[in-house]
């Protein structure tokens, strides 16, 4: 792909478009004739030819995803199973723009979106509720996970750009009672329950239980683990007008994680002649990563009259880790007296580490209140939402192990002495945010539509070292806009321009060797202008979108070898392009789905030279998904399919002669035949073969803690369920 594919101004052009859509939009308001009472925002109602549904995470109420001017995916919990998906990592099946970021087996699941790596501490939702994604989610009682892509400024305040993730919780619905077995692989075997009901007087009162038990035993070697959930839902409709909803969830996982392997020297290692089994954390001392997590929420829902309610919502996750793992980590060759600071030495050696961080407390508490409702001012429809959101975000850190035990060999064949002494200091944090937001989504005929929002954060951060030193205290405010502009030529299409901001913090820590330590550098707002297209008929969806990010970068410029010898500044931008495009169709019997993403990132404005036009490192260029199913006319209930991931090749570091690691491309292959019993039961057989012909490649490179690391594309493995709905 040439350099200058993606170096449109796609900026000004949005501005513009935006302009002259609004400008349309309110001559066409002042030609057409005034609305009657009863004329309703266009948007809101679901035709039947709408085949999205609401994403809630773009925070535009009961709109459905075809028109919204943003672009979002929502994956349902049916796709997720009839793919053999059990976590997060798995969305990265269903859309070109979502990949992987460190996905590490027995580790907490990490994405990329549009090339920018999601922020765990601040880009992921629970019910719209922001959580911690730094431990593990389980989506054994989610109803379906939903990705914004873009700057998420007005739906989440301070957030990473490329995405913002909310997962929705299933709620009860009907009297149902499910049970599912899964089998994969070797020895994996998973459990879980899902049961619904409602009772009572005219059955006001709800509640729905999912529970879950899973051995797990991947391909890769020393790495057996376990996991379970408990979750409950209930609710009471106290009113026609009134409900109110609870939910718990307490769950566990304890699994070995896998440390990756890296460059040799300054060869890339073939992944055709690498074992994707080898498990490099295969130490006798070596313990699991154990992850213990709660959530709790409570949600007032109220009527104010036919177009206006209120809603009150609170949640409180608590989430206990004990991270623990044998960890390579550079190499030092003494033969030669060269330490290879971020990868292997050339002969396979590694420096490993004895690293243990045990009870670590990550507690985050959010309140929100809101009220959305629909009004007609002089013809103009308007769908608007006001409210306010407290969050507070509390981590406890013990002291930490990070211990030198020798050098390990990539064969995972080295026994090397444990070295548990906690010799490291870790550091705790606390923040609070307050939060006011307003949207409106303005209709004014004609198809034309006018989409505004503001979210305004009040930030506190306090962190201080385990030690007692260094501590910092700052407060910050930021502000956050979002304009779009929108035409509906006709129904089922829309053509839109979007501009929005989003806003990160850093602060340089408080330690000697800096220049402005404790201080905080100015606001790193993104932004990111946006052009798209959607159409949707009965049997058709379809849509592109042309994106241009800007995000602002942070970095230690100097030295930093002595005291006041670094300075924590900003440092240029990261400046993501791209194309999005995606479609699905039903052709009788056939159905198909495919995505696809170019991508143009690169570093600009940096003041080192080298970094200035590079790659950012495990971020591909080109991406892209296709689904094909088939349903078997002579076996009614049967559907087959095939599935394509490939992605093109990615930098290991940054740079701008940084090495590459090949693009690959994978196939998998699985099916769903459904049927009922004679007593009115159903049941639901899945069965699939991921990486159906074990394609050896390099499935990730990501750039962690200052390393470079090579993650294999797990090996062919077979999977089969069945699910009873009894």
């Amino acid at each position: 792909m040439a350099s200058t594919s993606f170096h449109f101004p796609l900026a000004p052009i949005v501005v513009a478009c935006t302009l002259l859509l609004a400008a349309t939009a309110a001559c066409a308001q002042q030609q057409q004739q005034p609305a009657s009472p009863t004329t309703t925002l266009s948007g809101v109602v679901v035709s039947a030819r709408s085949t999205a549904a609401p994403v809630d995470v773009a925070g535009f109420g009961d709109i459905p995803l075809e028109r919204l001017p943003l672009s979002a995916v929502g994956v349902p919990e049916s796709a997720l199973k009839d793919r053999g998906g059990q976590g997060l990592r798995e969305l990265t099946r269903f859309d070109a723009s979502v990949g992987d970021a460190y996905n590490s087996i027995g580790y907490w699941d990490a994405l990329t979106v549009r090339g920018f790596a999601l922020d765990l501490r601040n880009n992921v939702r629970r019910d719209g509720l922001p959580i911690t994604g730094e431990t593990f989610l389980p989506l054994d009682n989610k109803s379906r996970v939903e990705l914004l892509k873009g700057t998420s400024g007005l739906q989440a305040g301070i957030s990473a750009p490329g995405g913002l993730m909310n997962l929705a919780v299933k709620r009860p619905d009907e009297d149902r009672l499910s049970a599912s077995v899964e089998a994969r692989g070797s020895a994996s075997v998973l459990g879980a329950i899902d049961w619904s009901t409602r009772f009572g007087d005219e059955r006001v009162f709800g509640l729905r239980v999912n529970a879950a038990a899973e051995r797990l035993d991947p391909p890769l070697r020393a790495a057996r683990g376990e996991r379970s959930l408990l979750a409950l839902a209930g609710d009471w409709r106290v009113s026609k007008d009134t409900l109110i909803e609870a939910e718990l969830e307490t769950g566990r996982r304890s699994q070995p994680s896998q440390p990756g392997f890296s460059l040799l020297g300054d060869t890339v290692p073939s992944a055709d002649d690498s074992d994707p089994r080898i498990n490099l954390n295969n130490q006798a001392w070596a313990l699991p990563v154990v992850f213990r997590a709660d959530y709790a929420s409570l949600r007032w829902q109220q009527r104010l009259n036919a177009d206006w309610r209120a809603q009150l919502h609170a949640g409180v996750q608590r989430a206990r880790t004990d991270d623990r793992i044998a960890f390579p980590f550079g190499c030092y060759d003494a033969g030669t007296d060269i330490y290879y600071a971020d990868r292997y030495c050339p002969d396979g050696r590694f420096d490993l580490y004895d690293y243990r961080s045990e009870n670590e407390q990550r507690d985050t508490a959010a309140v929100d209140a809101s009220v959305s409702g629909r009004l007609n001012t002089g013809g103009v429809s308007h769908q608007l939402r006001f409210g306010a959101q407290g969050s507070k975000l509390r981590t406890r850190f013990q002291q930490q192990a990070y211990n030198f035990v020798g050098q390990g060999t990539i064969d995972g064949g080295t026994v090397l002495p444990a070295d548990p002494a906690l010799n490291y200091d870790n550091t705790n944090r606390d923040e609070r945010r307050t939060e006011l937001y307003a949207n409106d989504a303005i209709e004014f005929g004609h198809g034309l539509g006018l989409w505004l929002g503001l979210r305004h954060t009040r930030l506190r951060h306090q962190s201080i070292r385990t030690s007692g030193d260094e501590a910092t205290d700052i407060e910050q405010s930021f502000t956050t806009p979002w304009i779009a502009a929108s035409w509906a030529p006709v129904p089922g299409q829309l053509l839109y321009a979007s501009w929005g901001e989003g806003v990160e913090s850093d602060v340089a820590p408080n330690r000697a060797r800096y220049t402005n330590p404790g201080q905080p550098l100015a606001a790193l707002k993104s932004r990111q202008a946006e052009l798209g297209f959607k159409a949707s008929t009965a049997d058709l969806n379809w849509g592109i979108a042309a994106f241009d990010i800007r995000r602002p970068t942070s970095a230690d410029i100097g030295a930093c070898d002595l005291d006041a010898t670094c300075t924590r500044q900003n440092d240029g931008d990261a400046v993501h392009r791209g194309i999005e495009a995606n479609a699905q169709a039903r052709l009788q019997a056939w159905t198909l789905g495919a995505s696809a993403m170019l991508l143009r990132a690169r570093r600009e404005g940096s003041i080192d030279p080298a970094l200035n036009g590079s790659r950012p490192a495990n971020v591909p260029e080109r991406s892209a998904r296709a689904y094909l199913g088939y349903d078997a006319a002579a076996i009614p209930g049967l559907r087959v399919y095939a599935a394509l991931t490939a992605e093109g090749d990615r930098a290991v570091m940054p740079g701008a002669d940084a090495p590459t690691v090949p693009g690959w491309a994978r196939i998998d292959l699985g099916g769903r035949y459904e049927h009922s019993l004679v007593g009115g039961q159903r049941l639901v057989w899945r069965a699939g073969i991921d990486n159906a012909f074990d394609r050896r490649a390099w499935q990730e490179a990501p750039y962690q803690f200052g390393h470079i690391y090579l993650y294999p594309m797990a090996p062919r493995t077979f999977w089969l369920s069945v699910q009873a709905d009894l």
